[in-house]
Order: C-alpha cells, then structure tokens, then sequence
C-alpha cells in the first residue's frame, strides 16, 4: 500500500516562496502518476499540477502556470510542488495524490492514494 505525506507548508508573504514535499512510503512512487490538488475555503477542490508516471508530461492548471513547478526524485522517494510570486489566491490546504501507472492528468477520481494535506496561507 502507498502512503503519501505533505509537508513544507506554513505562512508566507505575497511575492514569496514554498517548496511543498510529498514523501511516498510502501511503495516506489515511480510506477505512479502524482498530482498537487489544493482546496481553498469554500471552494471545489483542484488539480495544480501533475506529472506522469514516467516523469515526461506535465499538467499545470492556467492559474498556476510559470509560478509552480512539479518535479520528483526518484532516488529519494519523494515529489516536489515548487511554487514561487505566491498570490493570496494560493492560500488552501494542498494534498498530493497517486494514480498506478497513470498519464498525470488534472482529473481527481483517477488517483486512488491520497496523503492528509498539508496548509499553505499566503498573506496579502
């Protein structure tokens, strides 16, 4: 069974930077896609950002692109969403999430594994 834990969330000011971190455990996350969603008060949770089992094709949603960043390292088990010129509209609990052989895409029921979340707050 897979396990998935965020961390690298917290408070930070507009115009700066995080680097959240999703250790995966039980299992190689290499064989799975991995997607950051992130739900804000209120609001339908979303898909930031994905990457493909293989690590080659992206998903980046519009309101996110060119100031987030997906990227994972296989050697320490662990996928990484790098966001940077943060905006208080990023403020939301950020989860990452694990599809078995899947294409990373912004699709929610596709992935079965989910970690707890983790509070990122981007003051203004």
């Amino acid at each position: 069974q897979l396990q998935l834990v965020e961390s690298g969330g917290g408070l930070v000011q507009a115009g700066g930077s995080l680097r959240l971190s999703c250790a995966a455990s039980g299992r190689t996350v290499n064989n799975y896609a991995v997607g950051w969603f992130r739900q804000a008060p209120g609001k339908e949770r979303e898909c930031v950002a994905s990457i493909n089992y293989v690590g080659t094709t992206t998903y980046y949603a519009n309101s996110v692109k060119g100031r987030f960043t997906i990227s994972r390292d296989s050697a320490k088990n662990t996928i990484y969403l790098q966001m940077v010129s943060l905006k208080s509209e990023d403020t939301a609990v950020y989860y990452c999430a694990a599809d078995l052989w899947g294409p990373g895409v912004e699709i929610e029921n596709l992935y079965d594994y989910w970690g707890q979340g983790t509070q990122v707050t981007v003051s203004s």
